[in-house]
């Protein structure tokens, strides 16, 4: 009976094999999941201190305004005319840039 247990016990498994087999997973991880959050603070980072005076914001609460005054952390925002409002520069969701109207594809249509 002895022999029959001694038989069925696995095998003692080598350490270095069960770090070769976590070392691709945590790769996985690293570029699947950390890295392109990390990229993402550091694009949301650069874009807040971008900020300047006249640029259109949206807050994270939804309000969208254009910049006033720039005051170190706090910004002034109006958000109507004549009604502003202060904001902190870490509560910016977005600050999308003007984009360029194409007119020389529509005049190639034509």
């Amino acid at each position: 009976m002895l022999n029959f247990v001694m038989q069925a016990a696995p095998p003692a498994q080598n350490p270095m094999g069960s770090i070769f087999l976590f070392l691709p997973l945590i790769l996985i991880f690293y570029f699947l999941l950390f890295r392109p959050q990390q990229q993402r603070i550091k694009k949301h980072q650069a874009m807040i201190d971008a900020i300047v005076r006249g640029d259109k914001v949206i807050t994270n609460g939804g309000i969208m305004g254009k910049v006033t005054k720039v005051d170190g952390n706090e910004l002034t925002v109006e958000i109507a005319e004549g009604m502003r409002v202060k904001v902190l520069r870490s509560m910016i969701a977005d600050a999308p840039k003007p984009e360029v109207a194409n007119d020389v594809a529509e005049t190639k249509k034509k």
